[in-house]
Parts: C-alpha cells; sequence; structure tokens
C-alpha cells in the first residue's frame, strides 16, 4: 500500500469508518510490532503498544494532517507509545530466548543455528543500531524510510547501519 492510499485510509478512519482502520491495522501491523519490539525487547509490551498504536490513531485521526508521510506518523505514535511503556517500567526486560526463537522462526529460509547466531549478533548493536538493523532487514524498509520513522537524518541511519554491518561481518 502506498502512502496516497494510506492516506486516504488515515482520512475515513477520522471520519470514523472502522473498516478502514482495519485496513490500515493489516497493512502496517507487523511493521509497527517490529519497530515496538527493536525498542522494547519485550514482546508482551511490544504487542501491547502494537494494539494501543491503533486506538491511539482511531482517536487521532481527525488531528492528522497529511504530510505524505503516514507511515512515519503511526511509527511516531508507537514510537512515543514505547517511550512511555520504558519510563513505565524503567528497567527494560529483553527477550527471553524462547522469545526470540519465536520471533525468528517467522522469518523462513533460517535455520535454528542461523537464528542462534542472529540472535547474538543483534545483541551486540547497540539500540539504535538495533533498530535501523532490523527495520530495514527484517521489515524490508528503505533508509530514507526509517530516517523519517525514527526522526533522523537519511545520513545518520546509513551511517548507522553501516556500522552495524561491518560490526556484524567482523562478528
Amino acid at each position: 500500500m502506498n502512502s496516497a492510499e494510506l492516506d486516504i485510509l488515515i482520512s475515513k478512519v477520522a471520519a470514523g469508518d472502522v473498516a478502514s482502520l482495519e485496513g490500515i491495522y493489516i497493512e502496517t501491523k507487523e511493521s509497527v510490532y517490529a519497530y515496538a519490539l527493536s525498542i522494547l525487547k519485550n514482546m508482551a509490551d511490544a504487542e501491547d503498544v502494537l494494539q494501543e498504536c491503533y486506538i491511539k490513531l482511531f482517536h487521532g485521526a481527525s488531528g492528522y494532517t497529511s504530510q505524505g508521510k503516514p507511515l512515519a506518523w503511526i511509527f511516531t505514535i508507537t514510537r512515543n507509545l514505547c517511550l512511555k511503556k520504558l519510563n513505565e517500567h524503567k528497567d527494560r526486560v529483553d527477550l527471553t530466548d524462547e522469545e526470540w526463537n519465536e520471533k525468528l522462526e517467522k522469518y523462513e529460509g533460517l535455520t535454528t543455528e542461523e537464528q542462534t547466531v542472529l540472535k547474538d549478533c543483534l545483541s551486540k548493536l547497540s539500540e539504535e543500531e538495533q533498530q535501523v538493523v532490523t527495520l530495514h532487514a527484517l521489515s524490508g524498509y528503505k533508509h530514507r524510510e526509517i530516517a523519517e520513522i525514527m526522526g533522523m537524518p537519511l545520513s545518520t541511519v546509513l551511517s548507522k547501519y553501516n556500522r552495524a554491518i561491518a560490526k556484524l561481518q567482523k562478528m
């Protein structure tokens, strides 16, 4: 779904169309969840944020002003909810081995050994590097989209990504 179609759905949600909210959810839920998980490192909290995001979207759609980047708006909601969740807990709980394995099993083509290596390598990256790599490699976002999502200049995202890839290659 492109940005224009997503903008149209958000305007329909603003008018109270629940079916359009469902369409937004179906198109963006995997990415929103992956982004929340990359910040929170806790599956239950990421699922809570996922649900809260679409509730906030529904109630805030009337205040949305289209700037051609509706996904960035959704990710801003997600990021703010994640930060709120982190402030509530103060001490973040990392994913357990079982949770990581469950998450990685969704990516077909990865053997159990590759999943273990990936998990170990990602844990050695900084939080922002993990987010950039997760959004690009696992969720398929382009670097410019990640820059919008994370509120960073494109050059910073590229730098963090390249640094993270270099670290991963050394490992």
